[in-house]
């Protein structure tokens, strides 16, 4: 999101703006980040957490998540299946790939014909790649995806991960 997005249009105090901009760099890794935010922000705990569940209420923020470099905790064989799934059952199989503990991450993108048949994507992440090979070898079989066409496409480097943009304020 940015500063032009709808909400954002109504009266926001000064502390919610830096809450606001803090929020964009993430939550502080500490036992109670809204209260190390509150303090940043000139803000009680409570003012806090009211104030990101109105967001929330509100549309502005639509979900938290957590960016986790598994590259540096030695997970480095990573890999994108992705699928040629009639579009009658992609949504049922992306539900039952979704439950696959291997699987970390499953959504749905649109094909981009002709070059590109793929509706499906999954992540498998592993130390090695005979591992992940393994884990989507028991996914094909317990799944029965065995017709299901698919490509395995290993990832060769990470690229920056981050969260929303929600200001282009300077950051406190």
């Amino acid at each position: 999101m940015n500063a032009r997005h709808p909400l954002l249009s109504r009266h926001e105090s000064a502390a919610e703006r830096r809450l606001r901009a803090l929020v964009e760099q993430g939550l502080p890794l500490v036992p109670r980040p809204w209260e190390a935010l509150a303090k940043q922000c000139g803000m009680a705990e409570a003012e806090v957490m009211a104030c990101m569940r109105r967001w929330q209420s509100e549309g502005l923020v639509k979900r938290l998540g957590l960016v986790v470099r598994h590259r540096r905790l030695g997970i480095n064989a990573n890999a994108m299946v992705v699928w040629d799934v009639p579009d009658e059952s992609v949504a049922e199989l992306g539900r039952r790939l979704a439950t696959e503990p291997a699987v970390t991450l499953c959504y749905r993108r649109p094909r981009r014909l002709p070059h590109w048949p793929y509706n499906l994507f999954c992540m498998i992440h592993g130390t090695r790649r005979e591992r992940v090979l393994g884990a989507l070898d028991e996914i094909v079989e317990a799944q029965g995806l065995q017709a299901i066409p698919h490509r395995v496409l290993f990832s060769f480097k990470a690229y920056r991960q981050r969260g929303g943009t929600y200001t282009r304020e300077e950051r406190p």
